[in-house]
């Protein structure tokens, strides 16, 4: 539990006092005597002192002045409320070496027809976007979940040099700002209660990342750093790692289409063409810590079957989502049923003070 004004709990210091103050009022009572000639009669007429009567209001009472010192402090607890809507962002790699044809018709065209057959599978409360990246990352579709806009976007995608995973996450994060007023850009901190370091801590946003890649990053932040940046914003970021093991060659440009001015991707500028001199290769290693940064999984996947089956498991419908109310008013509560239940008990026993 958590506390907005924490100072307030000083308030606290004041229930020792006062329970000092109540048993010097008791021990200066019984130094009052008053002589009598019998007092066996006394006894008898005065009955046994029942310790309990005497002293439990008092206690109750005591309560009571803790839980409105507690609610003066503001306390805020974490609750978990249904989520009846998801945000996925698809972030594939458009990088040359996805080309390569190890996985037939290409690596690319098998990344699409997955991505198409899970788009097709979603509740139509699953708002979906698509971010593409190869030396730069652009978000090619605005969360939706308007299938044929998806999957023109889908199919629209051309192959470019490079590879900066770092910046297709910091993209997605960017899109999911741009759409939610909860979440925070990367340019900025993202608004956290106090003592709370980070939400991926158990604590998920109802966005996931779904990154595709089946190379190496060698441009643009690093992953990791990424990584950290949607960690804290609670955001999960699956990764697949897509290809087969070893260098399968040459690679050849996607299609005869992929100098189109008009391509969603904005390709015009990078020139294409064979793969001399590309690093090939999954940086697996890399994929797995960014998974594990943000509580994610790896999934390594070196057919388009095995692709398939990755995006049919994607976990990417949280259920809850974490957030924080104030209960101030039920620490009040609480100290005002303790008040009348002391009242009520002083008045049936009637107690010393």
């Amino acid at each position: 539990m958590l506390f907005l004004w924490p100072g307030s709990l000083l308030l606290l210091g004041l229930i020792p006092l006062l329970i000092a103050v109540y048993f010097w009022i008791l021990k200066r009572k019984r130094k009052i005597v008053i002589r009598y000639s019998n007092l066996t009669l006394v006894r008898k007429t005065l009955g046994k002192t029942n310790w309990l009567r005497q002293h439990l209001p008092f206690a109750i009472f005591n309560f009571a002045l803790i839980s409105l010192a507690l609610a003066t402090a503001r306390p805020v607890a974490a609750v978990s409320i249904p989520t009846g809507q998801s945000t996925v962002i698809l972030t594939i790699d458009v990088s040359l070496s996805m080309c390569q044809s190890d996985i037939k018709p290409n690596r690319l065209e098998a990344a699409k027809q997955a991505a198409l057959d899970f788009i097709d599978h979603q509740e139509p409360s699953t708002q979906i976007g698509i971010v593409a990246f190869a030396g730069f990352a652009e978000l090619v579709q605005e969360p939706t979940n308007d299938q044929d806009a998806l999957r023109s976007a889908l199919l629209g995608l051309r192959g470019a040099r490079r590879t900066a995973i770092g910046s297709a996450i910091l993209r997605a994060l960017d899109a999911i700002a741009e759409e939610y007023e909860d979440a925070a850009p990367v340019d900025d901190e993202p608004q956290l209660i106090p003592g709370m370091e980070n939400q991926a801590d158990g604590n998920f946003a109802p966005y996931v990342i779904v990154l595709l890649t089946d190379g190496v990053s060698n441009s643009g932040p690093e992953p990791l750093f990424a990584a950290e940046e949607a960690a804290v914003r609670g955001v999960r970021v699956y990764t697949i790692g897509f290809g087969t093991a070893g260098n399968p060659g040459p690679i050849p440009p996607c299609s005869s289409e992929v100098d189109q001015p008009d391509a969603p991707f904005g390709l015009g500028g990078f020139g294409f063409g064979g793969g001399g001199g590309f690093r090939r290769g999954i940086d697996e290693v890399t994929l797995q810590q960014v998974s594990s940064m943000t509580k994610a999984q790896y999934y390594p996947a070196e057919s388009a079957e095995q692709l398939q089956e990755v995006f049919e498991n994607l976990p990417t419908h949280p259920v809850f989502r974490h957030e924080y109310i104030e209960i101030s008013s039920l620490f009040t509560g609480l100290a005002a049923v303790f008040v009348i239940l002391a009242l009520v008990l002083s008045w049936l026993w009637k107690p010393f003070f």
